[in-house]
């Protein structure tokens, strides 16, 4: 499987985290974020969106959207519940995920990290809508260790990074104690190095 996209973005993260974890089978292709290496003739052939990331299968079928690619990518593993309602709790997160946690904080540390608006200046409505976001998962994973269920699924894969950088887009997670312990549950279950250093402790 060829694997392009950019070790920055959250998004493309979720996709190497699930390969990795799953045991498969990958090449990763650099494209940088805003360097127009989405917008080439040979990239769009492979997602008309020009969005990372992408993958191509063994077989040269294309595949856009990272929540897509876990989906497909965890299938028959033990990151999809086999119950067939926890599974539809796992699809309730990744479409909140891309709804209303990505476009609030990733935007906030895209914002810092790419465009480099300091954070005093960053939209005050943005990070009242970030903040509600990390406070629901906070709720959420208060007495819990993953987000739906047991044990970690696709659901804190598609969380995990973009909240684990939070950080960096202004975010404090130091009062968050639930959502620092997940992370740190998320880390050890897919071999990531701590980064709770980061996150504000």
């Amino acid at each position: 499987m060829q694997i392009y996209g950019d070790l920055g973005s959250g998004n493309c993260l979720k996709v190497k985290y699930i390969a990795d974890a799953t045991g498969t089978p990958y090449v990763w292709h650099d494209v940088r974020a805003r360097s127009g290496g989405t917008k080439t003739p040979e990239f769009l052939a492979l997602n008309p969106g020009g969005e990372m990331p992408v993958v191509v299968l063994d077989d040269g079928r294309p595949l856009a959207q990272s929540n897509a690619i876990l989906r497909y990518l965890a299938r028959g593993s033990r990151f999809i519940p086999q119950d067939a309602y926890e599974a539809a709790k796992v699809d309730e997160w990744l479409f909140w995920e891309q709804y209303s946690h990505e476009p609030t904080v990733a935007v906030a540390r895209a914002r810092v990290h790419y465009d480099k608006v300091a954070i005093a200046d960053l939209d005050p409505a943005l990070m009242a809508r970030a903040n509600k976001a990390l406070d629901r998962l906070e709720q959420t994973l208060t007495g819990k260790t993953f987000l739906v269920g047991d044990t970690i699924s696709i659901a804190d894969i598609a969380l995990m990074p973009y909240t684990r950088t939070a950080p960096e887009g202004g975010l404090d997670l130091t009062g968050r104690r639930a959502l620092l312990r997940w992370i740190a549950a998320c880390e050890q279950e897919l071999g990531l190095p701590s980064q709770q250093s980061t996150a504000g402790e």
